[in-house]
């Protein structure tokens, strides 16, 4: 008998803790709870219910897609470090997809960006072109001047910083990546953390 797909998607890079769990091609549970700078106290509460209401253990998963950022640095180390815990531990393939590309699966068509502020007038974004349900690539992730990041966009377009991923929309799209070595995978973080900064403007 072949062995039901179990996939789960995990993602704290934004103010959402994202949990998704595809079985067999159809989204059985999800979870997209906004939080207080908290992720690292609610998300594994909320893993353990979601398992809970499925029925399932984490030995059962047999694919886990994890959100690599950019974003929050210390949300999008809580996602990875997961993770790689749950990969590692239960010896389960881990992949890897741009958060980014998560927030703009939520919009159903056309050109989107997927938008996370950074401040200063700076944000992470990456843009897709969405068509019949399938995202393309057109920007990859990248953390610059807002109005010149519009620059090289077409108009019209669409803005998205928060909303559901449609995690069934990635998997169709092919934007995520397998991660050979788990003690390798690292966030995205596209910026010096403010220590680097300090450090580097003190040197």
């Amino acid at each position: 008998m072949t062995k039901s797909s179990k996939t789960l998607f995990v993602d704290t890079a934004t103010k959402s803790v994202l949990l998704a769990l595809v079985i067999d091609g159809v989204v059985t549970d999800l979870v997209c709870q906004e939080g207080q700078n908290n992720h690292s106290v609610t998300i594994l509460p909320l893993l353990d219910d979601l398992l809970k209401r499925q029925n399932i253990a984490l030995r059962d998963l047999t694919e886990l897609i994890v959100g690599i950022g950019p974003g929050s640095y210390t949300g999008v180390r809580i996602g990875v470090s997961i993770a790689k815990m749950i990969g590692y531990l239960n010896d389960i393939p881990v992949r890897t997809v741009s958060s980014l590309a998560l927030l703009a699966s939520s919009a159903s068509a056309g050109t989107v960006v997927g938008f996370i502020d950074a401040r200063r007038e700076n944000a992470f974004m990456a843009c897709y072109d969405i068509t019949d349900d399938v995202m393309t690539e057109r920007v990859a992730d990248t953390l610059e001047n807002v109005e010149a990041f519009q620059t090289r966009i077409p108009k019209p377009y669409q803005i998205v910083s928060a909303g559901i991923p449609d995690v069934l929309k990635i998997l169709r799209s092919h934007l995520t990546f397998p991660v050979p070595d788990i003690h390798a995978l690292v966030p995205n973080y596209l910026q010096v953390t403010e220590a680097e900064h300090n450090k580097k403007a003190s040197a």
